[in-house]
């Protein structure tokens, strides 16, 4: 397990002051971060740019050292054997950073293997077993200035397990990705996570990536973790009201005024649709027991009825707005 305590990231910047005159000035980047990871789950960072999720990653990886606070990978505190801590994570990056184009997907591969002092009996046959895991197969020999956006990708999750990492942290690991590729993509990231056991922090600006794909979000603003909890529960905490969905086989003007009483007596609010027959009720209350009665009392012509969850991104976006206010 990965657990970061009162995480800090100070940056002492110079800034211009006058015509001559230079003063330092200081940039808190992450403040007080907690967060924890296991093996087989995934987590999300998600907040706008500035918001401290890139740096995280960086302290996580051991590529920068955090300015205070504590980082435990497996019960070993990171400064104490960064070594050791080397062997249990990397880092996979979005875009064609950190691969080189020259180099074939294999010749990649064998070069980080290379860096990390893997026997080269060890490193080959893993090699052989990760290009299979990403589908190079037939393009393992070809240099990677001629790979396709999705390949390339695909080559840096390969590069992310050469060490054969028990932790992985993904920074937009979809970024320009058209939307077939990107899925293909999200696919082997939950494959490492079910069946490598690999545990995988990843940020995205594609909101519904993590909606997909993560047990457990945290929410940043300006370095700091201002909500965090699965996708449903953090839905249920930033709403107050909720929506249920009633729709009918057919409508007439005697059910739309049962409908309106309804409405009334429970103080929910009816939101218009595009079709008739279909009714979103906002109220604080739940009315799925309540319109059940109705339906069997009314005898109404019943075709679905169901509760309808806040999308993440609905979430997101009320969360912004109220930090703005």
């Amino acid at each position: 397990m990965i657990e970061a305590i009162n995480l800090k990231k100070t940056y002492h910047t110079k800034v211009k002051k006058g015509l001559f005159k230079r003063e330092k000035d200081i940039v808190e980047a992450v403040k007080g971060i907690n967060l924890r990871l296991e093996q087989g789950q995934i987590i999300g960072l998600l907040g706008i740019n500035g918001a401290g999720k890139t740096t995280t990653i960086k302290m996580l990886s051991t590529l920068i050292k955090s300015t205070s606070g504590e980082i435990f990978i497996d019960g070993v505190e990171i400064n104490e054997n960064p070594l050791k801590i080397k062997q249990k994570v990397n880092m996979i990056a979005g875009g064609e950073r950190m691969i080189y184009w020259r180099l074939t997907g294999r010749e990649n591969l064998w070069y980080y293997g290379q860096l990390y002092g893997i026997p080269d009996k060890v490193l080959k046959a893993r090699i052989d077993r990760l290009i299979t895991l990403v589908g190079l197969n037939e393009k393992q020999d070809v240099p990677v200035e001629r790979y396709s956006k999705g390949m390339k990708q695909r080559l840096q999750i390969a590069r992310g397990l050469i060490n054969n990492p028990d932790y992985l942290f993904m920074d937009e690991p979809t970024l320009g990705l058209d939307a077939p590729i990107a899925k293909e993509i999200r696919a082997y990231i939950k494959k490492l996570a079910v069946e490598e056991q690999k545990g995988i922090l990843l940020t995205s600006h594609y909101i519904h990536e993590v909606e997909e794909l993560c047990d457990y979000i945290y929410i940043l603003d300006h370095g700091e973790v201002i909500l965090e909890g699965t996708a449903k529960t953090l839905s249920e905490s930033t709403f107050e009201t909720k929506i249920t969905v009633l729709e009918l086989a057919e409508i007439n003007p005697a059910i739309e005024a049962t409908i309106q009483k309804f409405a009334l007596d429970e103080k929910a609010v009816i939101h218009e649709q595009t079709h008739a027959h279909i009714m979103r009720f906002e109220s604080k209350n739940e009315l799925t027991e309540s319109l059940v009665k109705l339906i069997h009392s009314e005898k109404l012509p019943l075709s679905k009825l169901y509760v309808e969850a806040p999308k993440l991104e609905d979430t997101i976006i009320e969360i912004s707005r109220r930090v703005s206010i």
